[in-house]
């Protein structure tokens, strides 16, 4: 097929990048770089089977263009991380909402199937643990800023299937927990790349809150597997997947673990919420997805454990500080 992946420099899209490329597929991607990094897809620029623009999919006469050459959309386009999104909300809304709205427009001209990427962030405040995506959003207040980004994506998923029953526009709605892997930045506060670098760097691990509160972390590898199998069935249209692991272990818990690992000498620091992000900062004590209509849907189950996850984090980045390091040596 012919795809586009609207943030195709991203973590998650330049590894899916890299999947449709193996199958044999031709790949478009468009990417502003506000949050993806060129260094994501350096090595697939002399691919044959690769195309990649430079722009936002908000400038319309670029996207129509992407969007009538492909046979599929793979919307990964979005701000991205609780850190970006604090310092920036203006920013978060108008990129995730205007975004959407955009490509879903366009798709919509030639009916191009398109699979939104979504978040468990829009679970919110909510208890009914693991979440199910037939469940209540539990939205918290309009003055708390996180809760913004929480809000956009339920709007694009609003909209989305709006779109297919509306217009029948083809649309899948997948929501992501926590995917992790080789080229993650914890630039915009995404944990394990944290962490590692913090580990390896015998720095202090950080970690935010009490380290009570709980997540799942699910391999990039699996998560691109299951984008491309939802993407290819026809009978997932106009519904909503969870997509990630249900292996469950608290922050404090992932520091120690990673600390083992890298065999570091780092301090593990707790670091209050108001302190690290800003006052009044709500979290939610336990992220957990029901993953079983993706199993039942493609046969989505994570390969990967968490230890495992870890290790392909950790070998990134220490092949990373190596290459810094000879590009020092070589410039002295």
């Amino acid at each position: 097929m012919r795809v586009l992946i609207t943030g195709g420099a991203g973590f998650i899209g330049s590894h899916l990048s890299d999947a449709c490329l193996e199958r044999g597929d031709e790949v478009f991607i468009i990417d502003d770089l506000s949050t993806g990094s060129f260094e994501n897809i350096r090595h697939l620029k002399d691919h044959a089977g690769f195309h990649y623009t430079i722009d936002s999919v908000h400038n319309q006469p670029v996207a129509a263009e992407l969007v009538d050459q492909c046979d599929v959309i793979f919307h990964l386009a979005a701000a991205v991380g609780v850190k970006l999104i604090v310092e920036s909300p203006v920013h978060t809304i108008e990129t995730n909402v205007r975004g959407t709205e955009c490509i879903l427009s366009l798709a919509n001209k030639k009916k191009k199937k398109v699979l939104i990427a979504s978040t468990s962030e829009v679970y919110g405040l909510s208890t009914q643990v693991p979440f199910r995506e037939d469940g209540n959003l539990v939205m918290g207040a309009t003055t708390k800023g996180r809760w913004s980004y929480a809000c956009s994506k339920a709007i694009d998923e609003f909209l989305a299937l709006a779109y297919w029953r509306e217009k029948k526009l083809p649309t899948v709605v997948v929501r992501l927990f926590n995917t992790v892997g080789p080229r993650q930045t914890g630039q915009y506060g995404m944990v394990i790349p944290t962490f590692v670098k913090q580990a390896l760097a015998n720095r202090p691990i950080t970690v935010y809150g009490d380290g009570n509160q709980s997540r799942c972390f699910c391999h990039v590898g699996d998560v691109v597997g299951a984008l491309m199998k939802l993407m290819d069935d026809e009978r997932a249209v106009g519904q909503v997947f969870n997509v990630g692991s249900n292996q469950e272990i608290s922050i404090i818990d992932l520091a120690k673990k990673v600390k083992e690992l890298t065999n570091s000498e780092s301090e593990i620091v707790l670091v209050p919420y108001d302190e690290a992000y800003e006052e009044g900062f709500e979290d939610m004590p336990r992220r957990v997805p029901d993953i079983s209509k993706s199993n039942k849907q493609i046969g989505f189950a994570p390969k990967i454990d968490l230890e495992g996850i870890l290790r392909t984090v950790i070998e990134f980045h220490s092949g990373q500080n190596s290459q810094d390091k000879r590009s020092s040596a070589a410039e002295r």
